[in-house]
């Protein structure tokens, strides 16, 4: 029997084709269910958010063109490249970086076991003079900032006040309008949103100290460049001054927006914050650092585990689910507090077994982490009214006001307590909306 060579050919090329499509679907149809799998376990995600840093060096080039820079930072100043801004800037031809202002570590980590830098120190990547802003001096001094010409700030906040750096913001700021240098904000997200405010406004007393440099609530809502715009708007600069002022805006940022939704690589702040949830619990939890309490820190669930030896936490459980506080659930569990690598000194309680309360975050976005804080403080005072000690200074840079001593050693109720920041909340609410950017 004859079969034409031609036909042969001509089926074997259809076959192919047939497999080449056939493995395609396939492929199609395994490649569809990978991405539906990935998004069941990841929350959603906007790829399209891009912080301040990344714009400097092009649509901002301008600003930094021949000038004479000081940076201040922490490990969390970095491009989206990993690198950080004190290595772009010191090897950037169009500027010249001539001094780094940092915390009181090296200006790129924030490993707690070594040793911490000096007051004055030599950055050793880049042979600058590194000055710590969280040590003697909070705000550089003239001498400090000799010759230089523009201050780029670039730090991750993390959304409370008593976190520090947006109180360093104001110190610089000022030190920059007293010695005509120009402030470049770099802007990054509120990781907790830009939609939670609450807590008391800073009492007169407390301000321009290590904790307060100006009257803003507890967990404030805003950016960065937001409340350096606040700064200068509403002339919180002592003596009224204001400095020249630039912020680099995020591009693709909303304020209903957790930093695990931006698509931006996260840089814990501190390594004692090591999840979201520590980070969300801490800014109402971070209350028991002045208390003769262990706020979690070396256990497994720092911020979110809270206890002494002494607490009957059965009791305190108790009466904190019976207020019915939305997006939590208290639950009574032990810890022992262990010093870990990262530690530079024991942790408060290393080694006893603490009769503790879990903070069990159900919702984040109905959670009010303040006050929880204040409910739990109130609950163990309930329970043990002569055994919490007070710290008074450590409590009044957490606080910024004498009134929450007050009201719970005179046997306030919780919804008191929260309904006596509310007027000045609402006030600060309506100012600070003229600074949003986004």
């Amino acid at each position: 029997m004859y079969i034409n060579k031609n036909a042969i050919e001509l089926l074997s090329f259809k076959n192919t084709i047939g497999l080449i499509l056939i493995l395609f679907i396939l492929t199609s149809c395994n490649l569809s269910n990978k991405k539906d799998e990935t998004k069941t376990d990841l929350p959603e995600l906007n790829k399209g958010v891009t912080v301040g840093a990344d714009r400097l060096f092009t649509e901002y080039s301008h600003l930094i063109k021949g000038k004479k820079l000081a940076l201040v930072s922490n490990h969390t100043g970095k491009l989206s490249d990993g690198t950080h801004l004190a290595d772009t800037l010191f090897n950037y031809p169009n500027a010249e970086l001539i001094a780094l202002f940092g915390m009181h570590f090296n200006i790129r980590t924030n490993d707690y076991s070594i040793p911490k830098d000096k007051e004055v120190d030599v950055d050793v990547e880049t042979g600058l003079p590194k000055y710590s802003l969280y040590g003697e001096h909070h705000k550089p001094t003239a001498e400090m900032l000799k010759d230089v010409e523009v201050i780029v700030f670039d730090i991750q906040e993390v959304g409370a006040r008593f976190y520090e750096h947006i109180n360093i913001l104001g110190f610089v700021m000022e030190a920059a309008a007293e010695n005509n240098i120009e402030v470049i904000v770099l802007d990054r997200p509120n990781p907790i949103t830009g939609l939670k405010m609450d807590g008391f406004i800073t009492d007169d007393q407390f301000l321009y100290g290590f904790g307060a440099f100006g009257k803003v609530p507890v967990i404030h809502g805003m950016t960065m460049g937001e409340i350096a715009k606040l700064y200068n708007g509403e002339h919180k600069l002592r003596g009224g001054e204001q400095t020249t002022l630039h912020v680099i805006e995020m591009l693709g940022w909303e304020r209903s927006m957790w930093f695990d939704q931006t698509g931006i690589e996260w840089t814990k702040p501190s390594p004692n914050l090591p999840s979201f949830e520590s980070l969300l619990a801490y800014t109402g939890t971070c209350l028991f650092e002045g208390l003769n309490i262990s706020a979690g820190r070396g256990s497994e669930k720092p911020f979110q585990y809270i206890g002494a030896p002494w607490i009957d936490n059965d009791e305190v459980v108790s009466l904190l689910n019976n207020l019915n506080l939305d997006g939590v659930q208290f639950e009574a569990i032990t810890f022992i507090p262990e010093k870990m690598d990262f530690h530079s000194s024991d942790p408060y309680l290393t080694g006893e077994l603490c009769k503790g309360i879990y903070v069990n975050i159900t919702d984040r976005d109905s959670f009010e982490p303040y006050k929880a804080g204040i409910a739990m403080v109130w609950a163990i005072h309930q329970v043990h009214p002569n055994k919490m000690e007070w710290d008074k200074e450590t409590m009044g840079r957490l606080v910024g006001t004498e009134r929450l001593e007050t009201m719970i050693y005179n046997g306030a109720h919780p919804l008191e307590i929260f309904a006596s920041w509310e007027k000045e909340l609402i006030a600060f609410k309506k100012v600070s909306k003229a600074y949003f950017l986004y």
